[in-house]
């Protein structure tokens, strides 16, 4: 059994990096996709009982570039059958360089992978799914599950993706830059619909918050000296640590001003304030450094009291500047009423009525800054409006016990 988990990570591990070769020699991403999967059930089916070869990537490059030009063949010959393809389809398009000619596989395909995933051409729900099935090593199935679509949606949807970038090839280092942000951007809507899900029964979706980790760590590897890079590694891990004290034994919501900061993982706290520090001083800080600066503040304060609000409100002050959207602000109206007055901060709320990006969490922090103003039945009704418009099972029953709380 433990070597076939061995194994199985060993193959996630290489999955990436296997059909990000294959598409930049070949292109045909849908097709080299195929022959990656074909490559690693046959090395699921071998390797446990003969052994993982001395180079496990080299083997699953060899068997899945055969199935590939196999696949390629067959392609071409049906193109002959038809003349106006064979007269458009040049005869050497699926013929593999001859040895030597193509750099060696590296983990920069995986960098390559994932930013063709996050193409400029898909919707961000498309990234999101390519993504999790390409580079994530993800089943549709999968999926569809944690997004709690049915399985049929999900495969129309990575299909349709697949489709959109068909003939486009790897992006080049050259066009990493221009990239970069669509890329930091899927990873960071991935974790946090592991962190904190959007709907269902439960309050997080651990697979996604998972791989959304395991994969900003390697974009990180490859560009260790971008800092928004960094920034968003630790605020996934400084998020990500107080996971275990943020639900109750069943299952119910538990704020961070209640939670038991002696279940956070001490460790990833303290990975997770190295890593922001150390993005602070690449220069400039960017909205992930900045979001990570804030939760660092959060995760190193012994208690909610000793919490320092002062800096937080200079941090969100700094983020919205750079990123004056509605959750931005939202957040900073938080931090308003800690160091001011929740009756300032209930002001600076009436200023984001109408955003739908706010959705039901104008209403709950609406319910929060009233609750702390004294105001008990606006309270009540905020959280009520709140519950009827959250589809998350766990935040609903969270905010009708604070209603109820408040009933006379």
């Amino acid at each position: 059994m433990r070597a076939t988990t061995e194994v199985e990570d060993l193959l996630r591990r290489h999955a990436p990096q296997v059909l990000g070769a294959l598409v930049r020699r070949y292109g045909h991403f849908d097709a080299a996709e195929d022959a990656t999967q074909e490559a690693l059930l046959a090395a699921a089916g071998q390797w446990p009982a003969k052994g993982v070869p001395d180079n496990p990537r080299g083997w699953l490059i060899k068997v899945a570039s055969r199935r590939l030009v196999d696949i390629l063949r067959a392609e071409e010959a049906r193109r002959l059958r038809e003349e106006k393809a064979a007269a458009l389809t040049p005869r050497d398009a699926f013929t593999a360089p001859p040895p030597g000619a193509d750099r060696a596989p590296s983990q920069d395909d995986t960098l390559s992978l994932l930013f063709l995933c996050c193409h400029p051409a898909l919707s961000p729900a498309a990234q999101i799914a390519l993504t999790l099935r390409a580079v994530g090593g993800l089943t549709t199935a999968e999926i569809a599950r944690a997004y709690l679509v049915p399985e049929a949606t999900m495969a129309q949807r990575i299909s349709r993706a697949k489709q959109r970038v068909r003939g486009v090839g790897l992006a080049r280092p050259d066009h990493w830059e221009r990239r970069l942000p669509a890329v930091l951007h899927t990873l960071y809507l991935i974790f946090n619909e592991g962190y904190t899900a959007t709907s269902g029964t439960t309050l997080r979706r651990a697979e996604l918050a998972r791989e959304a980790i395991r994969l900003t760590r390697t974009v990180r590897e490859l560009l260790p000296g971008d800092g928004e890079v960094t920034g968003l590694l630790a605020l996934m891990l400084l998020t990500d640590a107080r996971r275990a004290a943020r639900t109750g034994p069943h299952g119910e919501l538990v704020p961070l001003d209640e939670q038991d900061r002696t279940r956070w993982d001490g460790a990833a706290v303290e990975e997770g304030v190295a890593l922001v520090t150390g993005a602070l001083a690449l220069g400039p800080a960017g909205p992930y450094a900045l979001r990570a600066a804030i939760a660092a503040v959060h995760d190193e304060a012994p208690s909610p009291e000793a919490t320092d609000w002062t800096e937080i409100l200079g941090l969100y002050d700094l983020l919205v500047r750079q990123v004056p959207g509605p959750v931005e602000r939202l957040n900073r109206a938080v931090a308003v009423a800690m160091v001011h007055d929740p009756r300032a901060a209930l002001a600076e709320l009436d200023l984001l009525e109408g955003e739908s990006a706010a959705g039901y969490r104008l209403d709950a922090v609406r319910g929060h800054l009233l609750e702390r103003a004294g105001d008990p039945d606006a309270a009540r009704a905020a959280y009520a409006s709140a519950a009827a418009r959250t589809l998350s099972l766990p935040e609903r029953r969270y905010l009708e016990v604070r209603a109820a709380r408040l009933r006379a």
